[in-house]
C-alpha cells in the first residue's frame, strides 16, 4: 500500500516539474522575441540588445566588431579600411583582409594599398621593392623596368641603302615608336625605339646617274666624231698629197734625132 501511494507521488510531482519548464522556455521565448526588432537602428531591419544588428538593409554591408566574447553587427553604406565587401543575394558583409600589414584589399587576399612606408608589389607589402622591380613614378606602388609604356609603331619608311633611295636592289627599312611613360622616369630601361628590317626594290637607276651617264655618253659620241672627223680629213689630206706628188713627177721628153 505504501509503495502505491510512494509511486503517485512520484508521477505527479514529475507532472508539476514539466509543466514549470514549459512556461520557464515559454517566458524565455516571450523575452527573446521582445528583444528582435526593438530599436534597432538605421538601416538594420533585424537587430538584437546583445548583438546589435543581425539584418541590414538591401545594398548596406553589416560590419562585425568584437567587443569582449561578442560580436556586434553594424551597418554601413561601404566597408572601412582593412576589410572589403562581399556581395551576397543573402547579405552584403564586410570581410577582413588576411594579408599581412594591407590597409586595403580587392579580396581576402589580394591587398591594393599598404600601410604607409611600405610597398605593394602583385597584392603583397613589402619593406622594399622585391630585385628587379622599383617604386613608379615616385608612387609606393612596385614596376618592372620592362613595364614601359610605349606607343604603336609607326609606318615602315621607304626601303634605302646608304641613304639612298635608288641604284640599288637590297637595303633596309626602318619604323619607329615613342616612350608615353617609363619607371622612374629612366627612358634607358624601356625597349627600343626603332626597329629596322630588309628589305628588297626592283633595282632602278638613280637619275642622277642617267644625267651622268648621258653626259658620259655624249661625251664619247663627241669624241668618236671628232675621231672620225679627223680621220676622214686626214684621208682627204694624204689623197690631195698623193695627187700633188703625182702631177709634179716630170716624164723626161726625148730629144729629136738631127736631120740628116
Amino acid at each position: 500500500m505504501q509503495l502505491g501511494l510512494f509511486v503517485v507521488v512520484v508521477f505527479l510531482s514529475s507532472m508539476d516539474l514539466t509543466g514549470s519548464s514549459k512556461v520557464v522556455k515559454g517566458k524565455r521565448q516571450r523575452r527573446i522575441s521582445t528583444e528582435l526588432s526593438q530599436g534597432c537602428a538605421r538601416g538594420c531591419d533585424l537587430c538584437s540588445e546583445f548583438n546589435g544588428c543581425l539584418r541590414c538593409s538591401p545594398k548596406l554591408f553589416i560590419l562585425l566588431e568584437r567587443n569582449d566574447i561578442r560580436q556586434i553587427g553594424i551597418c554601413l553604406p561601404s566597408c572601412p579600411l582593412g576589410y572589403f565587401g562581399l556581395r551576397n543575394t543573402d547579405m552584403n558583409k564586410c570581410i577582413k583582409c588576411k594579408i599581412e600589414n594591407c590597409e586595403s584589399c580587392f579580396s581576402r587576399n589580394f591587398c591594393t594599398k599598404c600601410k604607409e612606408g611600405l610597398y605593394l608589389h602583385k597584392g603583397r607589402c613589402y619593406v622594399t621593392c622585391p630585385e628587379g622591380y622599383s617604386a613608379a613614378n615616385g608612387t609606393m606602388e612596385c614596376s618592372s623596368p620592362a613595364q614601359c609604356e610605349m606607343s604603336e609603331w609607326g609606318p615602315w619608311g621607304p626601303c634605302s641603302k646608304k641613304r639612298k633611295l635608288c641604284g640599288f636592289k637590297k637595303g633596309n627599312e626602318d619604323r619607329t615608336r615613342r616612350i608615353l611613360q617609363a619607371p622612374s622616369g629612366d627612358v634607358s630601361l624601356c625597349p627600343a625605339t626603332t626597329e629596322v628590317r630588309r628589305c628588297t626594290v626592283q633595282k632602278n637607276q638613280c637619275p642622277e646617274g642617267k644625267r651622268k651617264k648621258k653626259e658620259e655618253q655624249g661625251k664619247q659620241d663627241n669624241a668618236n666624231g671628232n675621231r672620225n672627223r679627223k680621220d676622214t680629213k686626214d684621208a682627204k689630206s694624204g689623197t690631195k698629197k698623193r695627187k700633188s706628188k703625182q702631177r709634179g713627177a716630170a716624164v723626161p721628153a726625148t730629144s729629136a734625132s738631127p736631120a740628116q
